[in-house]
């Protein structure tokens, strides 16, 4: 969001307002119970770009273990970034139509293990096509929908055809499925792994047609932050999609055994009448989607009102106790629209700032 970058070493009480945190402490923890959690499983993590936007804390994952070695990424500009960091198996999880995207992809799959999701017989042969015309393979997966009702198959018949028309096609290399569930509110286990195996087994079925045809399924990517403890019980399943876990934002609390890691810091500005309190944080820093407005942490009573583009407006039951010059933390409604705001992570152990991450995929639209 700016270029506000504190000496290692600042008090977080001196830190300039507003910026983004992230807790060190918590964020190893979380990436250290997903490493507990596929150390020893034929599924592995792969962790999506799109939370984290950064080579940095991708790196720190596959370091302390439990993933495949590789991440995720929404668009083709964020997977150049975390090819250019260093990170060498990306698959994108979004299909790319645009011939000059697709020649971007193929531009990477020279330096990195880089796959694409397809859900379209012309997009494919598009692939194909540019692939043969940069002298580059590129690999492909097929999405299959299952409860977002946007890309990927329909039926696991055209599952079965884009297959085989991958595995025939010069300059593809055909890798199997993935799929991408949500679930609504705030689901206990039970409903998790019931509404995960059922989500999941959609994309199974897709998998086993194919490999039926005579093709041979090397990933099957599906599952996400909420089916992290359920999909490597589902034999089958390779790999899962998590993304929010590593920083975690309010709407995931119910997955008590992850923290919330970033934060952001903010100050009061004013106290313009009883029970209200202005904060110098806004929209253009938060993000703002739907009715998901962040919370405070630690101040019990006081509730996010409202939020405009460049200050939040706070209100308390009974007298506020936040006055002017205040800091307070807020917990994300949507943690990774709220990371591409901003330009850089303050890490920060104790009170005390660690280290300065930058966040060079944030802004990668195309």
């Amino acid at each position: 969001m700016d270029s506000y970058r504190p000496p290692i070493g600042t008090l977080v009480e001196d830190l300039d307002t507003p910026c983004l945190l992230v807790d060190l402490d918590a964020f190893e923890h979380n990436m250290e119970l997903v490493a507990q959690t596929f150390r020893d499983t034929d599924c592995k993590m792969r962790q999506h770009a799109k939370n984290i936007k950064s080579p940095a804390l991708a790196h720190m994952q596959i370091r302390a273990g439990g993933t495949v070695g590789g991440v995720c990424a929404a668009k083709v500009s964020e997977a150049e970034v975390m090819v250019n960091g260093g990170v060498h198996d990306v698959l994108i999880t979004s299909q790319v139509t645009a011939r000059d995207k697709i020649a971007r992809i193929c531009d990477l799959s020279k330096r990195a293990d880089v796959k694409v999701a397809i859900d379209d017989a012309r997009n494919l042969r598009d692939i194909s096509t540019v692939a043969q015309g940069h002298d580059a393979t590129v690999g492909v997966v097929i999405e299959v929908n299952t409860s977002m009702g946007r890309a990927g198959i329909r039926r696991v018949e055209q599952g079965v055809e884009l297959a085989s028309l991958a595995a025939g096609l010069p300059g593809i290399a055909f890798k199997g499925v993935m799929s991408h569930q949500t679930l609504e509110s705030m689901p206990d286990r039970e409903t998790r792994l019931i509404e995960g195996r059922r989500y999941i087994q959609m994309c199974l079925d897709v998998k086993d047609a194919i490999e039926a045809a005579g093709i041979p399924v090397e990933i099957v990517s599906s599952g996400e932050s909420w089916t992290y403890d359920v999909a490597p019980d589902i034999p089958g399943v390779t790999e899962v999609e998590g993304g929010t876990y590593a920083l975690m934002s309010r709407p995931y609390k119910y997955l008590e055994e992850f923290e919330i890691a970033a934060k952001v810091l903010a100050t009061v500005i004013s106290t313009p009448r009883p029970g209200v309190a202005i904060g110098d944080v806004g929209s253009r820093a938060l993000g703002l989607s739907r009715d998901l407005l962040p919370s405070l942490e630690g101040v019990p009573g006081v509730n996010v009102d409202s939020l405009q583009e460049e200050h939040i407006v706070l209100r308390s039951v009974g007298d506020m106790p936040l006055k002017v010059g205040e800091q307070f933390l807020l917990e994300s409604g949507q943690q990774d629209i709220m990371v591409n705001r901003w330009d850089r992570f303050i890490a920060v152990r104790g009170g005390v700032v660690e280290t300065v991450w930058d966040i060079p995929a944030r802004g990668c639209h195309h």
